[in-house]
């Protein structure tokens, strides 16, 4: 995984290689079934269908302003290159309101994953804590689970 840019204090950019085709990483990151192994819970009900919105839980973070249950909405997608969604925090007093880009290149038989999650204001003591937070959770938990799951696809 390559470092961000250390000055972009708005964004998290991670990329991550997957010994796997591109289409075998967009199933993992597109079927309910495969995303309730490796998202938050609420990811099994997902649909590929812009403008679909659907919740995920997680643990509040309050020092994060964060309660927990994410509002999760389809923005955009292109069938196994790239997928866009919206993610805000449930409690509208909470300032969390995040675009995260998935973006997939072929390299050899494997496929590069590049993560993008954006919105975070710089300004904002706690969204530089949930900055923090999440950049070590795609890095440490959720992009390990998602290699995870792929291992045991077929």
């Amino acid at each position: 995984m390559n470092a961000r840019p250390a000055d972009d204090l708005t964004t998290i950019r991670v990329d991550q290689f997957f010994p796997h085709p591109p289409a075998k990483v967009w199933r993992a990151l597109t079927d309910p079934a495969l995303l309730a192994q490796w998202q938050m819970p609420g990811a099994e009900e997902f649909r590929l269908e812009v403008g679909h919105r659907y919740r995920m839980t997680s643990v509040p973070r309050p020092n994060a302003r964060f309660s927990g249950v994410v509002e999760v909405r389809v923005l955009a997608y292109d069938i196994e290159r790239m997928l866009s969604v919206r993610w805000a925090d449930a409690d509208p007093a909470n300032p969390a309101d995040w675009t995260i880009t998935w973006t997939l290149e072929q390299e050899g038989r494997g496929t590069r994953l590049f993560l993008v999650h954006e919105g975070f204001d710089p300004d904002d003591p706690a969204q530089l804590m949930a900055r923090k937070i999440m950049d070590g959770g795609w890095r440490g938990h959720v992009l390990p689970a998602l290699g995870q799951t792929l291992e045991q696809l077929r």
